[in-house]
This record gives C-alpha cells, structure tokens and sequence, in this order.
C-alpha cells in the first residue's frame, strides 16, 4: 500500500516549521516547479525546453556527481536563469550516512556548484526528505534553506500511470504550492508524459510558474 501522501498534509507542515514547504501569497497565482536528481542527457534537456516553450521558471536541485558528469547540461539550467539547489553530491540517505559523512557530502555538492555558479540563497533538498535534528541545525547553520514540498507528483513510481500523475498534481497544487518532480531516468516516463500538461493547464488558469 501506498503510505506516502501526494499532498502533504497541514499538521506534518506545523510539526516541521524549519522546513519550507509552500511559498502562499494572497495576490499572486504562483507556482513553484522543482527537480530533482540531475542534471542527467536528454531527461533535464526536455524539461529545459518545455519550461522555455511556457516561459516558466523552476528550482534544480541537483546531485554533485550528475554536476560532475554532465558540466554542459548544468550550464544550460544556470544559462537559462533558474534556480540550483543542493541534493547533496551522492544523493546520500540522512538515516544510513554519519553526520560527519552527510555533512561533508553536501558540502561536496557545494564546491561542484561553486564551480559555476555563485549563488545568492543556499538552497538544500535533502534526498528521500530525511533529515536528523542534528544535520538540520548543522545544515541551518552553514547558510541552508531547507525545501521541502507541498505536492508530490511521484513520477518516479512505475506503479503509477502518466494519466494519474497528472490528475495528482493538477487536484492537489494551489497557489504557492511547491511540486517536486524528478529529471532521472526513473522517472522519465511519468515525466515526460506529465511535465508539459501542468504546464499548459496552470498557464491557462493564469498562474506564473517561478524559482525558489
């Protein structure tokens, strides 16, 4: 059975206020696109070219060693002005890595970036969304901004269809929502087939997709 919600619930969001979850804002239909797991060939590039197609912008949070393997394609996010975030440089889990080993991966992931990119706000994801009260305040107090999400498009899960994906995300997003979407060969299939509805669907209801 499936226990992980698409919409994450109101009381898991108060019981975890040092994470980010939405961004709501009462004037503006805004939403917040984000990736995880690349930059990887041809998957990151079709997300590329359908977020240019409705002048959208995202959040990339990307894996160092993807960084490391694919430089040009990580230009491209950088060139074409969205937003990277940290997902640490082995997509390492916070449960069954040391404190010492996860701090020093992120940290990792850090330096790759820094290679081409300069960045303003220190943006962290954490992978599979574990994290320990120790490496969160560690991670705090290195500068992070910790990201969660408030739709959950599970694109990854070969159990679900393209046609369920998109129904997931178009019922559970509203205005400042954060959706988290995979650029991985995982979930390429759900990807590819979902990404460019959402973005038709909410651009004709008038919302502007924008970066973290």
């Amino acid at each position: 059975m499936d226990i992980i919600p698409s919409k994450t619930p109101n009381s898991i969001k108060l019981l975890f206020p040092n994470y980010v979850w939405d961004f709501y804002a009462k004037n503006e239909k805004k939403i917040y696109l984000t990736f995880d797991d690349g930059p990887i060939p041809e998957i990151t590039e079709f997300v590329l070219e359908q977020l240019n197609i409705f002048k959208a912008k995202a959040t990339f949070f990307c894996i160092g060693d993807n960084i490391r393997k694919h430089p040009e394609i990580f230009n491209k996010i950088i060139q074409d002005d969205h937003s990277i975030g940290n997902h640490t440089m082995h997509h390492v889990k916070a449960r069954k890595t040391s404190f010492s080993d996860y701090i020093d991966d992120t940290l990792r992931c850090e330096s790759e970036i820094s290679k081409y990119i300069s960045l303003k706000n220190k943006l962290f994801r954490p992978p599979y969304g574990q994290l320990s009260k120790s490496k969160l305040s560690e991670l705090k107090r290195l500068g992070y901004e910790i990201i969660l999400w408030d739709v959950l498009a599970k694109d990854w899960m070969h159990s679900i269809t393209p046609e369920e994906c998109t129904k997931t995300v178009i019922k559970n997003t509203r205005n400042g929502s954060i959706i988290i979407f995979h650029d991985s060969v995982k979930a390429s299939k759900n990807l590819i087939a979902t990404l460019p509805k959402i973005l038709q669907y909410f651009t004709e209801q008038g919302f502007v997709f924008d970066k973290i």
